[in-house]
Parts: structure tokens; C-alpha cells; sequence
């Protein structure tokens, strides 16, 4: 498999000889695979599945019917056709969104003659009806030293929800939704209570129907309480709201040991914390969350795009200057903007406002445009108001596909786009990204205290002082993956360091950034990691919850043939 940290990078299977394999033992540091002597037997299996109420789900790749030999033409021409979409893989029990980890194991691009392999995808998995079924499964990893996932829907830049031999539980089906009065020294108003399972277009239709509004993501099929609001979780909202861990009030969740607890900041508060904020799959197991619902209200949206067309190059960075002097104005007015740009085209899809009428919104935006006027830019825009968010989510956000690129990212300082200088550093900055052939989206916000509110979280502190999430990605070619390679050296080694040169003592988004993240404790996580890895020591103590960049995944490593073993002894 591909490794990081201290997964060996740089490694597609079939490309590069795989190193020997380590056995292990019930006692190894190594955990256990399909093969090893300590692997569980057939029987044992069955007796597991049987003690889960028949739940256990063996992995049958989504792409098995692109290559021999189960070859069907049809059945693949249709795979192929819908591959990039999120809706071919997130009723999955084993698929997941980011190619890079599935190493052409099985997907519909490579050689039909080439026989599906498990890989790097999960070997069983649970679906959980009950935190009974988790606690076993929980249980019964870590009596035969099997790797352990947790997994929703697959939406994951960074293989956390994967892993070759692995046995997950699978949350996907927790979908219950109850809203609640809530009452309490730090919020009071309406909640929602949120199954594990739930996706961000279910709490919003949910949520819609009692005249509310809820924080989840753009793409509206990531779960809400998994990693995206357990890792930060950026939102259209999230300038009028805050963050999606900035809503949650509180967690049900079965820890390392299989108890059943509920964490918020009166009781378990340490794991409140942590939970909101530190990271997904790291501390427990998630059964439900109970976050905000904010009163609904008129939302408007704005679109506008134009292109290189008959403007010189410096015309178009001194425009992408322009914007960045006018987005604290616009941030401050509780809008969120999507900016995506590439080295011919800059295109707002869209700007959010909440409580704003369209009215509003254009003179906010108006300095903007007439600064676009005097440069000689023709751009198409298109403005308009909703009575509801949802209304305006749906016909506005544009179309999201699964991870199929290489990802970096930075938070960029408020205070430099304050200045004409920094602005520059920061257009010099974006100059170097797309001369690379890097296309990058701006998510411009404020999440400062004054629009959360009350919290108590970990969410990486670099996200108080920001303007914007800057996410990077590169092309992804299926059949080149010694390109992909150079790639992400490149995501790595230049195109990231664009912008840590700039604001060093920032950081980044810990679900949408470079899995290879040089020091990504201090930029992933801030001040907070040495807390939250005591935290994971309380409430993890046989080390069963690991992640890719992750709270204490440093002390792992994962070879080329996908063995997890121990580095380093701890607790």
C-alpha cells in the first residue's frame, strides 16, 4: 500500500518490490493478516459473525465486475461511467473515496486480464445496529490483534477508513434524527441528535422540514458526525455559525475498552474535547452526536466566473489580488466564498449569505466588480435569493466528485491579505501553485470566537485567525501512477511550502490536506496534540484506533504489503 509518516511513500503495488513479509503472533507488535498463523480461523469467524447477530459483511470490491474473472461489460461500462461520483460508494461497506490508497487494486481503469485483489481494502466489516455489535467487534480486534477501522460512507481524502486486512464497523446505517430543546450554561435553543450514519443531506432536509438550518458539508453526502465534524468541518454556514465542531453540544461514543459513554463539558469533558476537533476514528467509536440547529432565514448566493480571455496574465493575478483586499468585508458580513482558481479561469461558485437579501449582497460584493470594471474584465455572474438554505444549497453548490487528485492545503492568516504587501506575497504564492499545473479552491470565512460563540473544543487553532482554507490538488491520471508519484513529491516538496513560507505559524486542515504532511502534529493539530494524546492514551489503551496522520499514528508504521506494526512502545 502507499505509506505515510511513517508508511513507506512512494509505493504502488506491482511497482516496486515489496519488502518481505514480517509474520506476527498474537503477541506481536505487528497486527495480524489473511494468511498469518494467528489469523482467526473460519470457524472463528463464523462465531463472531453469530455473536453479531450475522452482521459481519466480507468485502466484495465495487469494481469486481471490471476484471476477470468476474469480467461483465455491461456491469463495468455502468461502474465506469459513475466511478467519480460519491453515490457509487457510500452505501459500500469497503469502498472509499480516495484513489490513491486503493493502489489499482481493483477499479475500472486497470487491465480487465488483471484480477481483483483485497489490497488495501478493509477485509470485514460490521454493520452495526446496536454499540453491542461495536463492543464485540471492538472486543474481538484486539483479542486477535486485527487491525480496526471505523467507516461511514468512504468520503476520506487520506485513507483513514481503510486499511489491508482490517475489520471495520460499519456506522453507515445509524440514521436516526431527533430534534431537541436544549438548555445549558454555555447554549440554549434547538438541537438535533444525529445517528453516525447521517449524511449532511439528510440533517438538511431533516432540519429544513421544522423551519431550521444545520452546519454540514459543501458535498452533501459526508456523514456530519464522523470525521467532519470530529476533525473541524468548514461549511457554507460557517461564517454566520462557526465550524461543524464548533455545533456539537455532545457525543455518545463506545470507547477502546467497548464502554458505552456520553462525553459533553460537564461529564467525560476531556473526551468531549477532544472528540470535537482531534481528529476522527481516534478516541472512539461515534454511536451519535447532538449538535446546533439554527433558526432558518433568507439566504442568497452569488456566482461569477470569467477567464484569461483577452487579459494579460498580470491582469488576472492583480484581479485575484483584488478579491483577497475585499474578503474580510465580505467574511465579516457572515458570507462564505468559494473561490476556485486555475491558471486561466477564476470563478466564485458560489458566495453564501445567510440573513442577507440579494439587495445586500450586491453592494457588499459592488467593490469588487467595479475594481473587475476598471481592469477590462468580462465576467458572467448570476445573483439570487432564497427564502431557505436548503433551497439555496441545492440549486447553488456545485457538483462534488470523489477524491480523485492529490490534495495540500494551508489556513492563510486573515492578516495577509490586510496589507498590499502580504497580498502580494500571498498572488506570488498562487503564481507558483498554478505555474505547477495545481488548480486550488479558497474557502473564505471567519470562525473567530465572536461568531462561535461558547465553545470548548480542539479544532486546530490555526482556524481562529484564518481567512481563508486554501486546498490544493493536482490532476489524477488511473494509469499513470508513476506520475501520481511525482505528483504528490510535488504536493509535498513545493506546492504546500508556497504557503507555509508565507505564514509559517499557521497550519492546515487536517481532513483535506497532504497525507505526507512534514511535522503535521504542530500544523495538523497546534498546541493541542500533546493533550489529545494523553486524551487517546485514557480512552484507547490497547491502541486499536489508528489513523493516517491521526493522534498518535507516528508510533505505527504500514509496510508496502500493508503490515501494521509498532515503532514504538508507549503506555
Amino acid at each position: 500500500m502507499l505509506a505515510l509518516n511513517n508508511l513507506k511513500i512512494g509505493v504502488f503495488l506491482g511497482l516496486a518490490a515489496i519488502a518481505p513479509a514480517i509474520g506476527a503472533s498474537e503477541s506481536s507488535s505487528c497486527r495480524c493478516l489473511p494468511g498469518d498463523d494467528c489469523w482467526p480461523s473460519v470457524s472463528t469467524w463464523n462465531a463472531f459473525n453469530q455473536s453479531v447477530g450475522g452482521r459481519l459483511v466480507a468485502t466484495v470490491p465495487l469494481a469486481t465486475p471490471c476484471h476477470v474473472p468476474s469480467y461483465n461489460e455491461e456491469e463495468c461500462a455502468a461502474l465506469k461511467k459513475s466511478w467519480e461520483l460519491p453515490e457509487e460508494h457510500y452505501d459500500s461497506s469497503s469502498s472509499f473515496m480516495a484513489p490513491f490508497f486503493t493502489n489499482g487494486t481493483c477499479d475500472p481503469y486497470h487491465p480487465v486480464s488483471k484480477p481483483c485483489t483485497l489490497g488495501n481494502f478493509v477485509r470485514y466489516a460490521v454493520n452495526v445496529s446496536s454499540p453491542v455489535h461495536v463492543a464485540k467487534t471492538l472486543k474481538f480486534a484486539s483479542k486477535h490483534n486485527i487491525r480496526f477501522i471505523i467507516r461511514n460512507t468512504g468520503h476520506d481524502y487520506n485513507g483513514k477508513s481503510t486499511g489491508a486486512g482490517a475489520l471495520s464497523v460499519w456506522t453507515h446505517h445509524l440514521k436516526d434524527i431527533e430534534f431537541k430543546d436544549w438548555k445549558s450554561e454555555s447554549y440554549t435553543g434547538k438541537a438535533a441528535k444525529l445517528g453516525a450514519g447521517v449524511q449532511g443531506f439528510e440533517a438538511y432536509e431533516a432540519a429544513h422540514k421544522r423551519g431550521l438550518r444545520m452546519v454540514g458539508g459543501e458535498c452533501p453526502t459526508v456523514g456530519i458526525a464522523g470525521g467532519y465534524s470530529q476533525g473541524g468541518g468548514h461549511s457554507s454556514l460557517a461564517s454566520k455559525h462557526g465550524l461543524g465542531a464548533d455545533q456539537v453540544l455532545e457525543w455518545e461514543v463506545i470507547d477502546g475498552t467497548g464502554r458505552f459513554l456520553t462525553a459533553n463539558r460537564t461529564h467525560n469533558s476531556d473526551l468531549y474535547w477532544a472528540l470535537t476537533g482531534g481528529g476522527g476514528g481516534t478516541y472512539g467509536v461515534v454511536w451519535s452526536m447532538t449538535s446546533k440547529a439554527h433558526q432558518d432565514s433568507h439566504v442568497s448566493g452569488f456566482n461569477l466566473t470569467f477567464t484569461t480571455d483577452g487579459i494579460s496574465d498580470d491582469t488576472f493575478y492583480k484581479a485575484v489580488e483584488l478579491y483577497n483586499a475585499h474578503l474580510p468585508t465580505i467574511v465579516d458580513a457572515g458570507v462564505m466564498s468559494l473561490n476556485f482558481l486555475t491558471n486561466t479561469s477564476f470563478s466564485l461558485s458560489p458566495m453564501t449569505a445567510p440573513g442577507l437579501t440579494l439587495k445586500e449582497l450586491k453592494k457588499l460584493i459592488k467593490p469588487v466588480l467595479d475594481g473587475f470594471d476598471k481592469l477590462g474584465i468580462k465576467y458572467q455572474s448570476h445573483g439570487e435569493e432564497f427564502s431557505n438554505y436548503l433551497d439555496q444549497f441545492n440549486a447553488q453548490t456545485p457538483l462534488v466528485t470523489i477524491a480523485v487528485a492529490q490534495y495540500g492545503s494551508w489556513l492563510l492568516p486573515r492578516s495577509l491579505v490586510e496589507s498590499p504587501k502580504s497580498r502580494h506575497d500571498v498572488t506570488k504564492a498562487a503564481r507558483t501553485v498554478l505555474s505547477n499545473g495545481a488548480v486550488f479552491t479558497t474557502v473564505g470565512l471567519k470562525v473567530t470566537k465572536d461568531v462561535t460563540g461558547d465553545i470548548y473544543n480542539s479544532v486546530n487553532p490555526a482556524w481562529r485567525s484564518a481567512i481563508a482554507h486554501v486546498l490544493m490538488s493536482t490532476p489524477w491520471e488511473w494509469n499513470k501512477p508513476e506520475k501520481m508519484l511525482e505528483q504528490q513529491k510535488l504536493m509535498t516538496d513545493v506546492l504546500v511550502p508556497s504557503w507555509s513560507k508565507i505564514a509559517p505559524e499557521s497550519g492546515a486542515y487536517l481532513n483535506e490536506a497532504d497525507f505526507r504532511q512534514p511535522d503535521f502534529k504542530k500544523v495538523f493539530y497546534g498546541d493541542n496534540y500533546n493533550k489529545l494524546r494523553a486524551i487517546k492514551a485514557k480512552y484507547d489503551p490497547h491502541h486499536l484506533f489508528y489513523g493516517v496522520t491521526a493522534v498518535g499514528s507516528d508510533e505505527w508504521t504500514v509496510s508496502e504489503s500493508g503490515r501494521m506494526c509498532r515503532v514504538s512502545p508507549r503506555d
